[in-house]
């Protein structure tokens, strides 16, 4: 049987994909490859950095305040500057940062309303 080796891209609307991408080049460092989007490469994650698919319950209010159906997880390199950048860019921090078994996470709701959960990764030595 075939199998999924890996998510391929993340597809959603926007009002002003634009301003959108706008705002995430310039408060995460995105780096666009023309208006379509951006290629993130498997070896820019971190050694133990993975890709997470996982299906919620249609009444979790786990990504409230958002009212969309989904949640976006980007691994950043530092987390409390990824947070602090984008609350310098408008964007609405939530809760505080967290320290999990696998990394430290964040979350924020970006110039769109949808919900961003950050996730900086354990490094190897902590493992």
């Amino acid at each position: 049987m075939a199998k999924v080796l890996g998510i391929g891209g993340v597809f959603f609307k926007s009002p002003d994909p634009k301003r959108l991408n706008e705002w995430y080049a310039r408060w995460l460092g995105f780096e666009f490859e023309g208006d379509w989007g951006i290629v993130l490469y498997p070896d820019n994650m971190p050694k133990h950095g993975y890709t997470v698919w996982s299906a919620f319950d249609s009444k979790t209010d786990y990504f409230a305040p958002s009212n969309k159906d989904f949640m976006i997880n980007l691994v950043v390199d530092n987390i409390e500057e990824a947070i602090k950048q984008v609350k310098e860019g408008g964007g609405q921090a939530i809760g505080n940062i967290e320290k999990l078994e696998y990394g430290l996470f964040g979350w924020f709701v970006d110039p769109d309303g949808n919900k961003v959960e950050l996730w900086e990764p354990r490094k190897r030595e902590e493992l």
